[in-house]
């Protein structure tokens, strides 16, 4: 399970790397893809801090809404300090497999959701209406970055499991 729940993490940072397109025989999974990217450096300190990189390095095929540096930003002051220190390991794995979907799921298969139900065992709300793509409250701002192992599509929030939004 934690190997599972892992990937699921490496899913969300690779998700960092959607600028530009991989070449033929350039195989990268979710965690390289994420971490070429400067824009996913806190998604990829997340998923470290975490021990979920050997897990989003797996097989997969895995489903990261990988958020931005940008989007971990928004998170209230304090909140990002607090969940990288040791003791809130847990707390950190649980959002971020909450951001992890097992499976390939492409832009074509999510316009036809209305929920998906991630590693960390919590639903997340699909919505697409006219040509835009949320999940909970968060805007699918890049979809379709593939890796070796899955697809990244980026997003403008960080998603929270309820009992943890609740918390903080």
């Amino acid at each position: 399970m934690r190997k599972f729940l892992s990937a699921l993490v490496i899913l969300v940072v690779s998700s960092s790397a959607f600028a530009g397109h991989h070449k033929m025989g350039d195989h990268k999974d979710i965690v390289d893809t994420a971490a070429s990217n400067p824009m996913f450096s806190t998604l990829v300190a997340a998923v470290k801090a975490g021990g979920l990189v050997d897990t989003l390095k797996g097989d997969g095929p895995f489903t990261v809404f990988a958020p931005t540096n940008d989007a971990f930003a928004a998170l209230p002051a304090g909140t990002l300090e607090m969940l990288l220190k040791p003791e809130n390991k847990d707390t950190l794995v649980q959002i971020l497999t909450y951001h992890v979907v097992a499976g390939k799921v492409t832009a074509k298969d999510v316009v036809s959701l209305s929920s998906a139900t991630t590693v960390e065992g919590s639903d997340v709300t699909v919505n697409a209406a006219m040509g835009k793509v949320k999940i909970n409250n968060a805007n699918v701002v890049k979809a379709d970055v593939m890796a070796e192992n899955g697809v990244i599509h980026v997003i403008d929030a960080v998603l929270l499991p309820a009992d943890v939004a609740a918390a903080l």
